[in-house]
């Protein structure tokens, strides 16, 4: 199996921009497709982006789409999220998740897709 730790969640004004990073050890990191999904207080968890991977193809859900782009570093084992213009319904905490489920994309949105979960990393957007 792979274990997930996110790290770069901060305190942030509205219109910053925040790097997420997802480490992955365990398994072969390239065999895994990750997503990131967020969870605010007294919600259901959100797809936010999803990434394939070789890395060559990434999904985005609508309400993040041009202002955060996932990449990753298979070198490095490593998956990022950068957001820019943040809002203050980007509050949450962001979670990674990987999948080794070469057809994953059919249900990317959905987290019973991926089986390996980090822990999270809080982001708080003050307006």
């Amino acid at each position: 199996q792979v274990q997930l730790v996110e790290s770069g969640g901060g305190l942030m004004q509205a219109g910053d921009s925040l790097r997420l990073s997802c480490a992955a050890s365990g398994r072969t990191f390239s065999n895994y497709a990750v997503g990131w999904f967020r969870q605010a207080p007294e919600k259901e968890r959100e797809f936010v982006a999803a990434i394939t991977w070789t890395g060559d193809s990434t999904d985005y859900a609508d309400s993040v789409k041009g202002r955060f782009t996932i990449s990753r570093d298979n070198a490095k084992n490593t998956v990022y999220l950068q957001m820019r213009s943040l809002k203050s319904e980007d509050t949450a905490v962001y979670s990674c998740a990987a999948t080794p489920n070469r057809f994953y994309r059919a249900n990317k949105d959905r987290p019973s897709e991926y089986a390996y979960w980090g822990q999270g990393t809080q982001v708080t957007v003050s307006s």
